[in-house]
C-alpha cells in the first residue's frame, strides 16, 4: 500500500468542508467533484460550457500536480443541473477526452451546492 498524498487547489472550501481536491494513493489519483470556479479569483463563469472548460483546467492542473495527466483518466462522472446544457457539456468533455475515452457517466441533477454552479466533474486517473 502506497502512502496517501493530499492535493489542494487552494480553494477555501477544501479546509472549510473537510476534503481535498485530490487524493493520490495506490497508483490512482481520485479527483473530487470540481466546479467551474477560478480559485484564484473565486469567480464562476456564467454559462455551463464555460464552467465545463474551467472544470477541466482545474482537473488538468490537479492531475499534473499529482504526477498524472488527462491521459491517465480511467473514469469520469459529469453532473449537470439543466438537461438543456447536457449536450454542450458532453461536447466539451468529448473534445478534452477524445483520445482518452474513459468510462463515464452523466447525471442530470436537481442542483449543486450553490445556485450558480451548473456543472461538476469528478475523475479517477492512474499514475504513469
Amino acid at each position: 500500500m502506497s502512502a496517501r498524498r493530499l492535493i489542494s487547489s487552494g480553494s477555501p472550501y477544501e479546509t472549510a468542508y473537510g476534503y481535498s481536491r485530490a487524493v493520490v494513493q495506490d497508483g490512482f489519483v481520485f479527483v473530487a467533484g470540481t466546479t467551474g470556479y477560478d480559485y484564484a479569483t473565486m469567480t464562476m463563469p456564467e454559462s455551463a460550457e464555460d464552467q465545463a472548460e474551467a472544470c477541466w483546467r482545474t482537473i488538468d492542473a490537479t492531475l499534473v500536480d499529482a504526477g498524472s495527466s488527462l491521459v491517465g483518466i480511467v473514469r469520469a462522472t459529469y453532473y449537470v443541473t439543466d438537461r438543456a446544457d447536457a449536450e454542450a457539456v458532453l461536447g466539451i468533455c468529448g473534445r478534452v477526452l477524445a483520445d482518452v475515452r474513459p468510462a463515464a457517466t452523466i447525471a442530470i441533477v436537481a442542483g449543486l451546492l450553490r445556485p450558480e454552479m451548473k456543472v461538476e466533474i469528478e475523475v479517477t486517473a492512474r499514475l504513469p
